[in-house]
Protein backbone atom coordinates (compact mmCIF):
# COMPACT_ATOMS: atom_id res chain seq x y z
CA UNK A 1 0.00 0.00 0.00
CA UNK A 2 1.06 3.59 -0.69
CA UNK A 3 0.43 6.43 1.74
CA UNK A 4 -0.63 9.85 0.49
CA UNK A 5 -1.62 13.17 2.06
CA UNK A 6 -5.13 14.10 0.94
CA UNK A 7 -7.27 17.24 1.07
CA UNK A 8 -10.73 15.63 1.51
CA UNK A 9 -12.69 18.83 0.82
CA UNK A 10 -12.15 22.61 0.93
CA UNK A 11 -11.07 23.81 4.38
CA UNK A 12 -10.98 20.23 5.69
CA UNK A 13 -7.94 18.98 7.63
CA UNK A 14 -5.38 17.10 5.57
CA UNK A 15 -5.54 13.32 6.04
CA UNK A 16 -3.03 10.56 5.33
CA UNK A 17 -4.72 7.73 3.46
CA UNK A 18 -3.53 4.42 2.04
CA UNK A 19 -3.95 3.39 -1.60
CA UNK A 20 -3.08 0.26 -3.54
CA UNK A 21 0.34 0.28 -5.16
CA UNK A 22 -0.05 1.12 -8.85
CA UNK A 23 0.83 -1.31 -11.61
CA UNK A 24 2.01 0.47 -14.77
CA UNK A 25 0.04 0.00 -17.96
CA UNK A 26 1.96 0.15 -21.25
CA UNK A 27 3.72 3.50 -21.52
CA UNK A 28 3.23 4.43 -17.86
CA UNK A 29 5.85 4.97 -15.15
CA UNK A 30 5.77 4.59 -11.36
CA UNK A 31 7.97 6.96 -9.36
CA UNK A 32 9.13 6.78 -5.79
CA UNK A 33 8.60 10.35 -4.63
CA UNK A 34 11.79 12.07 -3.55
CA UNK A 35 10.22 15.48 -2.94
CA UNK A 36 7.15 17.50 -3.85
CA UNK A 37 6.61 21.19 -3.30
CA UNK A 38 3.96 23.10 -1.38
CA UNK A 39 3.12 26.34 -3.15
CA UNK A 40 0.51 29.08 -3.11
CA UNK A 41 -1.64 27.06 -5.50
CA UNK A 42 -1.95 24.34 -2.86
CA UNK A 43 -3.21 26.93 -0.38
CA UNK A 44 -5.82 28.02 -2.94
CA UNK A 45 -6.82 24.36 -3.33
CA UNK A 46 -7.11 23.99 0.44
CA UNK A 47 -9.30 27.09 0.57
CA UNK A 48 -11.48 25.88 -2.32
CA UNK A 49 -10.59 28.92 -4.43
CA UNK A 50 -10.04 27.13 -7.76
CA UNK A 51 -12.83 25.89 -10.01
CA UNK A 52 -13.15 22.35 -11.30
CA UNK A 53 -11.11 20.65 -8.55
CA UNK A 54 -12.22 17.03 -7.91
CA UNK A 55 -11.94 16.48 -4.14
CA UNK A 56 -10.66 14.39 -2.44
CA UNK A 57 -7.32 15.52 -3.85
CA UNK A 58 -3.69 14.45 -3.55
CA UNK A 59 -1.89 17.80 -4.02
CA UNK A 60 1.63 18.28 -5.32
CA UNK A 61 1.79 19.32 -8.96
CA UNK A 62 5.57 19.71 -9.21
CA UNK A 63 7.60 16.81 -7.93
CA UNK A 64 10.81 14.87 -8.44
CA UNK A 65 11.11 11.12 -8.12
CA UNK A 66 13.10 7.98 -8.75
CA UNK A 67 11.81 5.60 -11.41
CA UNK A 68 10.65 2.36 -9.81
CA UNK A 69 8.97 0.61 -12.73
CA UNK A 70 7.89 1.24 -16.30
CA UNK A 71 5.18 -0.26 -18.45
CA UNK A 72 7.45 -1.40 -21.23
CA UNK A 73 9.66 1.01 -23.15
CA UNK A 74 9.20 4.65 -22.15
CA UNK A 75 11.34 7.56 -23.38
CA UNK A 76 11.93 11.02 -21.92
CA UNK A 77 11.76 14.28 -23.87
CA UNK A 78 15.39 13.83 -24.97
CA UNK A 79 14.35 10.49 -26.50
CA UNK A 80 16.42 8.57 -23.96
CA UNK A 81 14.99 5.39 -22.41
CA UNK A 82 13.57 5.80 -18.92
CA UNK A 83 15.00 3.17 -16.61
CA UNK A 84 14.52 2.17 -12.96
CA UNK A 85 16.80 4.22 -10.73
CA UNK A 86 16.64 7.36 -12.89
CA UNK A 87 15.89 10.62 -11.07
CA UNK A 88 13.36 12.59 -13.12
CA UNK A 89 10.72 15.26 -13.01
CA UNK A 90 7.76 15.68 -15.37
CA UNK A 91 5.40 18.24 -16.84
CA UNK A 92 2.46 18.36 -14.45
CA UNK A 93 0.12 19.34 -17.29
CA UNK A 94 -1.28 16.28 -19.05
CA UNK A 95 -3.88 15.90 -21.77
CA UNK A 96 -3.00 19.02 -23.76
CA UNK A 97 -4.48 18.15 -27.14
CA UNK A 98 -2.16 20.05 -29.52
CA UNK A 99 -5.12 19.90 -31.89
CA UNK A 100 -7.40 22.78 -30.88
CA UNK A 101 -7.49 26.47 -31.89
CA UNK A 102 -5.49 27.56 -28.83
CA UNK A 103 -2.80 24.95 -29.41
CA UNK A 104 -2.48 25.29 -33.18
CA UNK A 105 -3.51 28.83 -34.08
CA UNK A 106 -2.94 30.99 -30.99
CA UNK A 107 0.16 28.96 -30.02
CA UNK A 108 -1.04 29.26 -26.42
CA UNK A 109 -1.15 25.67 -25.21
CA UNK A 110 -1.50 26.76 -21.58
CA UNK A 111 -5.05 27.80 -22.53
CA UNK A 112 -5.94 24.44 -24.08
CA UNK A 113 -9.39 23.48 -22.72
CA UNK A 114 -8.43 19.79 -22.58
CA UNK A 115 -5.41 20.13 -20.31
CA UNK A 116 -5.46 18.52 -16.89
CA UNK A 117 -2.95 18.99 -14.13
CA UNK A 118 -1.38 16.59 -11.63
CA UNK A 119 -2.22 17.55 -8.06
CA UNK A 120 -4.88 20.05 -9.18
CA UNK A 121 -7.49 18.70 -11.59
CA UNK A 122 -6.86 14.98 -11.13
CA UNK A 123 -8.63 13.67 -8.03
CA UNK A 124 -7.43 11.02 -5.60
CA UNK A 125 -10.14 8.65 -6.86
CA UNK A 126 -8.35 8.60 -10.25
CA UNK A 127 -5.05 7.33 -8.86
CA UNK A 128 -1.77 8.48 -7.35
CA UNK A 129 -1.70 11.62 -9.49
CA UNK A 130 -0.21 14.09 -7.02
CA UNK A 131 3.19 14.41 -5.40
CA UNK A 132 2.16 14.35 -1.73
CA UNK A 133 2.40 10.60 -1.91
CA UNK A 134 5.02 7.91 -1.50
CA UNK A 135 4.54 7.02 -5.16
CA UNK A 136 3.41 8.92 -8.26
CA UNK A 137 1.78 7.28 -11.26
CA UNK A 138 2.79 8.86 -14.57
CA UNK A 139 0.14 8.14 -17.15
CA UNK A 140 1.13 7.23 -20.71
CA UNK A 141 2.01 10.41 -22.53
CA UNK A 142 3.22 12.36 -19.49
CA UNK A 143 6.31 14.29 -20.56
CA UNK A 144 9.29 13.12 -18.50
CA UNK A 145 12.28 15.41 -18.06
CA UNK A 146 15.63 14.01 -16.84
CA UNK A 147 17.56 16.04 -14.30
CA UNK A 148 20.32 18.06 -15.93
CA UNK A 149 24.03 17.92 -15.19
CA UNK A 150 24.75 19.14 -11.65
CA UNK A 151 21.00 19.43 -10.90
CA UNK A 152 20.13 17.48 -7.77
CA UNK A 153 16.57 16.51 -6.80
CA UNK A 154 16.79 18.98 -3.91
CA UNK A 155 17.88 21.78 -6.22
CA UNK A 156 15.10 21.11 -8.70
CA UNK A 157 12.34 21.04 -6.10
CA UNK A 158 13.74 24.24 -4.57
CA UNK A 159 13.12 25.91 -7.92
CA UNK A 160 9.74 24.18 -8.00
CA UNK A 161 6.86 25.40 -10.14
CA UNK A 162 8.14 28.93 -9.59
CA UNK A 163 11.07 28.35 -11.95
CA UNK A 164 9.22 27.31 -15.15
CA UNK A 165 6.52 29.88 -14.35
CA UNK A 166 9.23 32.53 -14.07
CA UNK A 167 10.74 31.33 -17.36
CA UNK A 168 7.38 32.01 -19.00
CA UNK A 169 7.13 35.44 -17.34
CA UNK A 170 10.63 36.38 -18.47
CA UNK A 171 9.75 35.34 -22.01
CA UNK A 172 6.69 37.59 -21.86
CA UNK A 173 8.80 40.42 -20.43
CA UNK A 174 11.27 40.41 -23.34
CA UNK A 175 14.07 41.85 -21.21
CA UNK A 176 16.78 43.63 -23.16
CA UNK A 177 20.39 43.98 -22.06
CA UNK A 178 20.68 46.72 -19.48
CA UNK A 179 16.96 46.92 -18.65
CA UNK A 180 15.99 47.90 -15.14
CA UNK A 181 13.57 45.32 -13.81
CA UNK A 182 11.33 45.55 -10.75
CA UNK A 183 9.69 42.41 -9.36
CA UNK A 184 6.67 42.65 -7.07
CA UNK A 185 6.72 39.77 -4.62
CA UNK A 186 9.57 37.67 -3.21
CA UNK A 187 7.79 34.34 -3.17
CA UNK A 188 9.10 31.42 -5.26
CA UNK A 189 7.98 32.92 -8.60
CA UNK A 190 9.41 36.34 -7.81
CA UNK A 191 12.71 34.96 -6.53
CA UNK A 192 13.15 32.81 -9.62
CA UNK A 193 12.22 35.77 -11.81
CA UNK A 194 14.93 37.78 -10.03
CA UNK A 195 17.56 35.17 -10.92
CA UNK A 196 16.34 34.85 -14.50
CA UNK A 197 16.23 38.61 -15.05
CA UNK A 198 19.87 38.82 -13.97
CA UNK A 199 20.78 35.88 -16.20
CA UNK A 200 19.00 37.65 -19.08
CA UNK A 201 21.29 40.67 -18.81
CA UNK A 202 19.20 43.11 -16.79
CA UNK A 203 21.24 46.11 -15.69
CA UNK A 204 19.44 46.34 -12.36
CA UNK A 205 16.91 44.16 -10.55
CA UNK A 206 14.82 45.30 -7.60
CA UNK A 207 12.45 43.14 -5.56
CA UNK A 208 9.52 44.38 -3.46
CA UNK A 209 7.96 42.48 -0.56
CA UNK A 210 6.45 43.10 2.87
CA UNK A 211 8.12 40.11 4.59
CA UNK A 212 11.73 40.69 5.76
CA UNK A 213 12.95 37.09 5.44
CA UNK A 214 11.69 36.97 1.86
CA UNK A 215 13.65 40.12 1.04
CA UNK A 216 16.71 38.44 2.54
CA UNK A 217 16.14 35.54 0.13
CA UNK A 218 15.91 38.04 -2.75
CA UNK A 219 19.24 39.52 -1.75
CA UNK A 220 20.76 36.03 -1.72
CA UNK A 221 19.41 35.49 -5.25
CA UNK A 222 21.26 38.58 -6.43
CA UNK A 223 18.72 41.42 -6.21
CA UNK A 224 20.40 44.84 -6.43
CA UNK A 225 17.71 46.43 -4.24
CA UNK A 226 15.30 44.86 -1.76
CA UNK A 227 12.47 47.31 -1.20
CA UNK A 228 9.85 47.18 1.57
CA UNK A 229 6.24 47.48 0.52
CA UNK A 230 5.14 50.99 1.48
CA UNK A 231 3.52 54.13 0.10
CA UNK A 232 6.90 55.60 -0.88
CA UNK A 233 7.68 52.80 -3.35
CA UNK A 234 7.04 54.75 -6.60
CA UNK A 235 9.31 57.57 -5.43
CA UNK A 236 12.00 55.12 -4.32
CA UNK A 237 11.96 53.35 -7.68
CA UNK A 238 12.10 56.60 -9.62
CA UNK A 239 15.04 57.76 -7.52
CA UNK A 240 16.95 54.56 -8.36
CA UNK A 241 16.06 54.63 -12.06
CA UNK A 242 16.99 58.20 -12.97
CA UNK A 243 13.49 59.52 -12.39
CA UNK A 244 11.91 57.36 -15.09
CA UNK A 245 10.73 54.18 -13.38
CA UNK A 246 11.43 50.54 -14.21
CA UNK A 247 11.69 49.43 -17.84
CA UNK A 248 10.07 46.11 -16.93
CA UNK A 249 7.79 45.33 -13.97
CA UNK A 250 6.82 41.74 -13.14
CA UNK A 251 3.94 41.20 -10.73
CA UNK A 252 4.46 37.96 -8.78
CA UNK A 253 2.75 38.84 -5.52
CA UNK A 254 -0.77 37.49 -5.95
CA UNK A 255 -2.18 40.69 -4.47
CA UNK A 256 -4.57 42.71 -6.67
CA UNK A 257 -3.36 45.88 -4.93
CA UNK A 258 0.02 45.32 -6.57
CA UNK A 259 -1.41 46.02 -10.03
CA UNK A 260 -2.09 49.79 -9.79
CA UNK A 261 1.22 50.16 -7.96
CA UNK A 262 2.97 48.24 -10.74
CA UNK A 263 1.50 50.62 -13.29
CA UNK A 264 2.81 53.52 -11.22
CA UNK A 265 6.39 52.26 -10.92
CA UNK A 266 6.78 51.32 -14.61
CA UNK A 267 8.34 53.97 -16.81
CA UNK A 268 6.50 55.61 -19.69
CA UNK A 269 6.66 53.20 -22.60
CA UNK A 270 7.56 50.33 -20.27
CA UNK A 271 6.19 46.82 -20.03
CA UNK A 272 4.20 45.20 -17.20
CA UNK A 273 3.87 41.39 -16.93
CA UNK A 274 1.21 40.07 -14.54
CA UNK A 275 1.88 36.46 -13.52
CA UNK A 276 0.83 36.31 -9.86
CA UNK A 277 -2.96 36.58 -10.13
CA UNK A 278 -3.62 32.84 -10.24
CA UNK A 279 -6.92 33.07 -8.38
CA UNK A 280 -9.61 35.73 -8.09
CA UNK A 281 -8.69 37.90 -5.11
CA UNK A 282 -10.97 40.76 -6.02
CA UNK A 283 -11.10 44.02 -7.94
CA UNK A 284 -8.83 47.05 -7.93
CA UNK A 285 -9.24 50.47 -9.45
CA UNK A 286 -6.96 51.80 -12.16
CA UNK A 287 -7.25 54.88 -14.36
CA UNK A 288 -6.97 53.81 -17.99
CA UNK A 289 -5.85 57.30 -19.00
CA UNK A 290 -3.10 58.00 -16.48
CA UNK A 291 -2.05 54.42 -15.68
CA UNK A 292 -1.99 52.94 -19.18
CA UNK A 293 -2.84 55.14 -22.17
CA UNK A 294 -0.89 58.31 -21.38
CA UNK A 295 2.02 56.22 -20.10
CA UNK A 296 2.05 54.20 -23.32
CA UNK A 297 2.31 51.19 -20.98
CA UNK A 298 2.17 47.67 -22.35
CA UNK A 299 0.48 45.13 -20.05
CA UNK A 300 0.82 41.39 -20.62
CA UNK A 301 -0.76 38.50 -18.76
CA UNK A 302 1.12 35.24 -18.18
CA UNK A 303 -0.65 31.97 -17.37
CA UNK A 304 0.96 28.68 -16.41
CA UNK A 305 3.81 26.93 -18.16
CA UNK A 306 4.31 24.33 -20.86
CA UNK A 307 6.96 21.74 -21.66
CA UNK A 308 9.27 24.31 -23.23
CA UNK A 309 9.38 26.25 -19.96
CA UNK A 310 10.20 23.14 -17.91
CA UNK A 311 12.93 22.12 -20.37
CA UNK A 312 14.42 25.63 -20.40
CA UNK A 313 14.22 25.78 -16.62
CA UNK A 314 16.27 22.58 -16.40
CA UNK A 315 18.85 23.94 -18.84
CA UNK A 316 19.10 27.19 -16.88
CA UNK A 317 19.53 25.41 -13.58
CA UNK A 318 22.22 23.16 -15.05
CA UNK A 319 24.04 26.21 -16.43
CA UNK A 320 23.73 28.47 -13.37
CA UNK A 321 23.68 25.89 -10.58
CA UNK A 322 26.64 27.53 -8.85
CA UNK A 323 25.55 31.15 -9.39
CA UNK A 324 22.14 31.12 -7.70
CA UNK A 325 21.59 29.43 -4.31
CA UNK A 326 18.37 27.63 -5.18
CA UNK A 327 18.54 25.09 -2.35
CA UNK A 328 18.75 27.88 0.22
CA UNK A 329 15.16 28.78 -0.65
CA UNK A 330 13.91 25.63 1.11
CA UNK A 331 12.84 26.81 4.56
CA UNK A 332 11.55 23.51 5.92
CA UNK A 333 10.94 19.91 4.90
CA UNK A 334 7.76 18.11 6.00
CA UNK A 335 6.63 14.50 6.34
CA UNK A 336 3.23 13.44 4.96
CA UNK A 337 1.77 13.70 8.46
CA UNK A 338 2.90 17.35 8.56
CA UNK A 339 1.31 18.40 5.28
CA UNK A 340 -1.33 20.45 7.09
CA UNK A 341 1.43 22.33 8.91
CA UNK A 342 3.12 22.99 5.58
CA UNK A 343 -0.06 24.52 4.17
CA UNK A 344 -0.45 26.73 7.22
CA UNK A 345 3.17 27.88 7.00
CA UNK A 346 2.87 28.74 3.31
CA UNK A 347 -0.44 30.51 3.92
CA UNK A 348 1.10 32.66 6.68
CA UNK A 349 4.31 33.26 4.64
CA UNK A 350 6.41 31.87 7.47
CA UNK A 351 8.47 30.00 4.87
CA UNK A 352 9.92 30.80 1.47
CA UNK A 353 9.73 27.26 0.13
CA UNK A 354 8.05 24.29 1.82
CA UNK A 355 8.82 20.77 0.60
CA UNK A 356 7.05 17.47 1.27
CA UNK A 357 9.40 14.49 1.56
CA UNK A 358 7.27 11.34 1.95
Amino acid sequence: MTRAAVIPAPRAPVEVRAYRDPEPEPGAVVLRTLASEVCGTDVHLWHGRLAGVPYPLIPGHVSVGEVMETGGEVRDIEDNPVRPGDAVTFLDVHGTCYNCWYCLVAKASTRCPHRRVYGITYGADEGLLGGWSERIYLKPGVQIVPLGANVTPEMWIAGGCGLPTAVHAIERAEIRLGDRVLIQGAGPVGLNACALALASGAGWVGVVDAVPHRLEAARAMGADACLPLDANLPGAVRAITGGRGADIVIEASGSPDAVPQGCAVARDGGRYVIVGQYTDNGLVEINPHTDINRKHLEIRGCWGSDLSHVWRAMEIMARFHSRFPWTSLISRRYRLEEAGDALSDVEARRVVKAVIQP
